[in-house]
């Protein structure tokens, strides 16, 4: 089974904000926002239903990507290794 690199601190992204060019926060996985229960479950029950049609076959996780200073958001796919 694959693991996503972020979740485990295995490795960290380095993205910047398109708005004030800071560099934009990993607040996690997507799915952890969309069920306050969601971490209770496999992964792959978890992927069934964050929304994203393809991250269980591709093997990637949705991360939220946050600007601290502007507040600007985004989704990011990490490829699972």
């Amino acid at each position: 089974m694959a693991q996503c690199p972020l979740c485990n601190s295995l490795d960290e992204i380095e993205v910047y904000c398109p708005n004030c060019q800071k560099r934009l926060e990993d607040s996690g996985k997507v799915s952890d926002y969309l069920d306050p229960y969601g971490h209770y479950n496999d992964e792959e029950t978890v992927k069934m239903g964050d929304g994203y049609p393809n991250t269980a076959k591709e093997q990637i996780c949705p991360h939220l990507m946050v600007c601290p200073e502007c507040g600007y958001d985004e989704v990011r796919f990490i490829q699972e290794i």
